[in-house]
């Protein structure tokens, strides 16, 4: 038996991550003198809550290499005899060398993948690893297909302001930004080479954000047989709903998911923040 972990920064939606027995490691989420396993012990709807109304801007740490290797360990308990970790991009946090050093002391073989990317980057990964596991795959298989998703993935995220973006220090290329237009709506694409954020567009209006998301996704993403799309929200689920039905019909996705981004990229996204990931399967 393979074991498919993840950080939580992977946004699958809870029922998948049943379904597909992914167990989940935790970031954590760091309020003044208060630490929160994130998604645990801090739900992403009571974070947008306090995010809103709290002065006091939370942060994020990574989970530790002891918190993978218990993990691990708890993997092999259950009949796994080897394990593969899955995390946020390398770029943007310590989390792939905290997984890589856990994997080092691990009882049974673990291999380690850096998505290159946050939230549902990681999570269409991990899911891609779950199905050609549960299809019989060998690890080398399985990180083929992982590989294969990654270079077709697409992911552009629009927010309400540059506020949030600043403040997490997530912000890579489009630092550029910071300073000059602090009004306008941000609209960012993850590079899947670099693990990187980058600028892709600014918006005057929210209307103009989402029509800019809509076309830089789509654009990107290109033409394919089955599309897989998350649509991505910050506490903002009618809106995300609207946009996934726009969605369903003008483009009859293979697949549609709907979830809430968590707290870890909330923190550099914002409340009202709306993201489309995905990819073109041929």
């Amino acid at each position: 038996m393979i074991a498919i972990l993840a950080d939580s920064t992977c946004d699958i939606p809870e029922n998948l991550v049943a379904h597909y027995d992914i167990r989940i490691v935790p970031q954590y989420i760091i309020w003044g003198d208060e630490q929160f396993l994130d998604r645990v012990e801090l739900s992403p709807q009571s974070f947008y809550e306090r995010l809103a109304s709290d002065s006091q801007k939370p942060t994020s740490s990574q989970a530790t290499a002891a918190d993978f290797l218990a993990a691990i360990n708890q993997a092999a308990e259950d009949g796994a005899g080897e394990a593969v970790i899955l995390t946020v991009s390398s770029a943007m946090s310590g989390t792939y060398q905290m997984a890589k050093s856990a994997a080092e002391k691990a009882q049974i073989p673990v291999s380690v993948i850096d998505s290159k990317g946050p939230t549902m980057t990681l999570g269409w990964q991990v899911l891609a690893a779950a199905r050609a596991r549960d299809e019989g795959a060998s690890m080398a298989e399985i990180i083929q297909r992982v590989a294969k998703v990654r270079e077709s993935l697409v992911q552009v995220v629009a927010m309400e302001t540059l506020e949030y973006l600043a403040y997490g220090g997530r912000i890579g290329d489009a630092a550029k930004w910071v300073g000059t237009m602090l009004k306008v709506k941000p609209v960012v694409m993850i590079n899947h080479e670099t693990g990187r954020v980058e600028p892709a567009g600014l918006a005057r209006t929210h209307k103009a954000m989402l029509r800019m998301l809509e076309k830089k996704f789509f654009d990107a993403v290109g033409p394919g047989k089955r599309l897989h799309i998350a649509v991505l929200h910050g506490n903002a689920l009618d809106e995300a709903e609207r946009l996934a039905e726009h969605i369903r019909v003008k483009h009859n996705p293979a697949e549609l998911l709907i979830n809430i981004t968590g707290p870890v990229l909330g923190i550099n996204t914002g409340p009202g923040a709306l993201a489309l990931c995905g990819y073109a399967e041929w």
